[in-house]
């Protein structure tokens, strides 16, 4: 595995922090080198790269870009690309959650869930292609199990999910046979950065076949695993949630 990665370039959008900061890690620890997208988590941005950098020097750089801005989503590529003049792995893992209760929903909320969790991941695979397919490389998308099954009071978060696993699909067929596209869909994985209750996140987590909650290296894991390990999957979504889907 270690022959195969080592010098190779993903592209992990959101990956300062949660879930995307665990699968730099991961991929980063395989040899990989990683261009670390954010938008305003600077901070976060700066420790992993500072702590990434100590384990291999010269092996990430950090990239702040507004993804509702489609002029940005081809600036970032473009960097990525310019600093090691290839791109293997595109990583479409930043995301945007938080309730839309049908009375209150705006615009305003459309566009930005829109803009983030589907209409980004697209134009950035637009962009990426060509630099994918020369190095018959990968795209993996981190949905969702509520793109199976919508949850209630978030409705355009759930059709963003939705729609990005279809993303996955369609991709995968439009960029065969030279890039494969695939998903991983979390289930309780981390707790979203919402007020509440302790007895809702021991509900959900009773939901589960495996009764427990994973982490967010399970995540990383599956990921590696469609990038390294799975040359004949395609426009295969994988659920990683302790079994929680076959219990809904």
């Amino acid at each position: 595995m270690m022959e195969t990665l080592n010098g190779k370039v993903a592209l992990i959008t959101g990956g300062a922090r949660r879930i995307g900061a665990q699968i730099a890690r991961e991929l980063h620890a395989k040899g990989l080198n990683i261009v670390l997208h954010y938008n305003s988590s600077e901070t976060e941005a700066q420790n992993l790269i500072s702590e990434l950098e100590s384990n291999r020097k010269d092996s990430i750089i950090g990239l702040s870009q507004d993804l509702t801005d489609s002029d940005s989503i081809s600036a970032l590529v473009s960097s990525a690309v310019q600093k090691w003049d290839q791109l293997d792995v595109l990583v479409n893992n930043a995301s945007v959650f938080y309730p839309t209760h049908l009375p209150d929903i705006t615009k305003r909320d459309w566009d930005d869930l829109v803009g983030v969790n589907l209409i980004a991941p697209l134009f950035l695979i637009k962009e990426s292609a060509k630099y994918l397919a020369h190095a018959k490389g990968s795209v993996i998308n981190i949905v969702d199990i509520h793109a199976d099954k919508g949850l209630q009071n978030f409705s355009i978060y759930s059709i963003t999910k939705a729609g990005l696993a279809m993303l996955t699909k369609t991709m995968a067929r439009e960029l065969a046979p030279m890039v494969r596209v695939n998903g991983v869909s979390p289930g309780a994985i981390i707790w979203p950065e919402i007020k509440a209750h302790e007895n809702e996140h021991q509900a959900i987590i009773d939901q589960t076949a495996l009764k427990r909650q994973g982490e967010p290296q399970d995540i990383a894991k599956a990921v590696l695993f469609l990038i390294c390990d799975s040359d004949y999957i395609t426009g295969q979504i994988i659920s990683v949630d302790g079994g929680r889907s076959i219990s809904f």
